[in-house]
């Protein structure tokens, strides 16, 4: 083929590519654009007590719970709930697979990247679920970087991962699950030894299996000095800010509330989660 039809062959594929690239480019709806529709897509990843669909397909958790009076108040008129993996969260926002995500996902820089967030919906700490009995006596996320002869699962996404590694845990010791459910049977295989979660997420699971329960005297971990805790919001896709900044101000209302309140603490967040949920911005946290 001679030059000069190669480099026009090339300028074709090229201008092809790019109208290909642009019709599939995705923009994140405007709030204007859902109360149009009537309608928003809210994620959430079936991970009690944050956010899932029950056997009826109703959305529970702090998530759901605390967003369904937000977007009343925005009048939307109603929300399809969208079931996926932790994993997918962010992804699905990215490709416009749903609006929002209600999963109570931390507010961490990495992501800050990714997406955008809500201000602070709620603060939690960190646990981890363990055989009935502890056999292998662990007790905190740092044993796993001071033996060799124990594995720990985490959830394929979460920041545990990153928590493990800063603590020198290498991904040899690591078991890499799904969903939450997932932890009851890499414990009771022996897959590993351990699961490491949220506080609120391993006491969830504890009731599910009596051959498993939640570390006593769980020692938090510590990175850089400070302990490590998770402050958790609504996340959105990055051009999606008339929506955020709209949660925002309900969000702001509604913290103040009974209400707010007698939600978090319903699903098992303490007097100190509450109070730590007011304890940073989400710029702060996303530039920490």
């Amino acid at each position: 083929m001679p030059y000069h039809t190669k480099k026009r062959t090339a300028q074709v594929s090229g201008t092809i590519l790019l109208s290909i690239l642009c019709s599939t480019a995705v923009n994140a709806a405007t709030l204007e654009e859902i109360r149009e529709q009537g309608s928003i897509r809210i994620a959430v990843a079936d991970e009690p007590p944050y956010g899932y669909l029950n056997e009826n397909g109703e959305a529970k958790g702090v998530g759901p719970d605390v967003a369904k009076p937000l977007i009343e108040a925005l009048e939307i008129d109603s929300i399809e709930w969208v079931s996926t993996t932790f994993g997918d969260l962010i992804p699905g926002l990215q490709e416009g697979r749903f609006d929002m995500v209600a999963a109570e996902m931390a507010i961490l820089p990495e992501r800050c990247q990714k997406v955008i967030y809500s201000e602070p919906t709620t603060s939690y700490g960190e646990g981890l679920l363990v055989a009935a009995s502890n056999p292998q006596e662990i007790h905190s996320y740092s044993d796993f970087a001071e033996r060799d002869d124990i594995k720990v699962a985490v959830l394929g996404g979460a920041d545990q991962r990153e928590i493990l590694q800063a603590l020198g845990v290498p991904e040899s010791q690591m078991v890499i699950i799904d969903n939450n459910a997932d932890a009851v049977e890499a414990i009771t295989s022996g897959r590993a030894d351990a699961y490491a979660a949220t506080g609120l997420t391993v006491s969830d699971l504890e009731g599910r299996d009596p051959q498993l329960e939640v570390t006593s005297n769980f020692v938090d971990p510590v990175i850089n000095g400070e302990e490590v805790r998770s402050w958790g919001g609504f996340t959105f896709p990055k051009d999606a800010e008339s929506l955020r900044d709209a949660v925002n101000r309900e969000l702001a209302r509604y913290k103040n509330t009974e209400a707010w309140e007698q939600t978090l603490t319903a699903y098992g967040f303490t007097q100190d989660d509450l109070l730590n949920s007011f304890k940073y911005t989400t710029e702060q946290l996303c530039n920490k």
